[in-house]
């Protein structure tokens, strides 16, 4: 049996990212110099819904690339099958810029890792900031977000699950429910 639990419906995932763009616009002191990477999938979407916020809010306008951290991964050679792997686009120089990067669920921190090593391959940015619209906890590295929407406590038999309306994987899920479920999934007993 599942059991679920709403975390953000569509309008607090709203509200969020609105306070998010808020706090990255504090914390970055010149738009001129960063740039916005979005880890795929969700990354990217929340990467570009806060690009937006910061324009209309913030007047900025600044660069948004994608990253498929999977040729990064350190089980890659412990996978059953042919991972799809999916185009890296970082058309721009990420060297003296200050790297943006967007994960919608940090967990182990071993994703965000990977993704640090895949953006040092394309340059050497004066600093990289991480932004998670999801902070879970049960880190296994020493990884923090700069800007976090929402930390909440978990297990590691709960899932996290983020929905946006321009993520779905196909197009008949698009007018699906928006927002954020942290889901029970197995026996969580000793």
């Amino acid at each position: 049996m599942t059991e679920s639990k709403h975390l953000l419906d569509a309008d607090a995932l709203g509200r969020t990212i609105r306070r998010m763009a808020d706090d990255l616009a504090a914390l970055i002191p010149s738009p001129d110099q960063a740039v916005l990477v979005g880890i795929l999938t969700h990354g990217v979407s929340l990467a570009r819904r806060i690009q937006d916020r910061l324009a209309r809010d913030h007047g900025w306008h600044v660069p948004l690339g994608t990253l498929d951290t999977t040729l990064y991964r350190d089980d890659f050679h412990q996978l059953d099958r042919q991972p799809a792997v999916r185009p890296t686009v970082i058309d721009f120089d990420v060297t003296d810029k200050t790297v943006i990067l967007f994960d919608d669920v940090l967990y182990t921190g071993r994703t965000v890792r990977c993704a640090l090593d895949e953006i040092m391959d394309f340059g050497r940015p004066r600093a990289i900031r991480l932004v998670a619209l999801v902070d879970r906890g049960l880190r296994e590295l020493p990884i923090q977000p700069d800007v976090v929407g929402v930390t909440a406590e978990t297990t590691p038999d709960q899932k996290v699950e983020v929905r946006f309306r321009e993520g779905a994987v196909d197009s008949s899920r698009r007018d699906e429910e928006e927002g954020v479920w942290i889901h029970q999934t197995g026996d969580s007993s000793p």
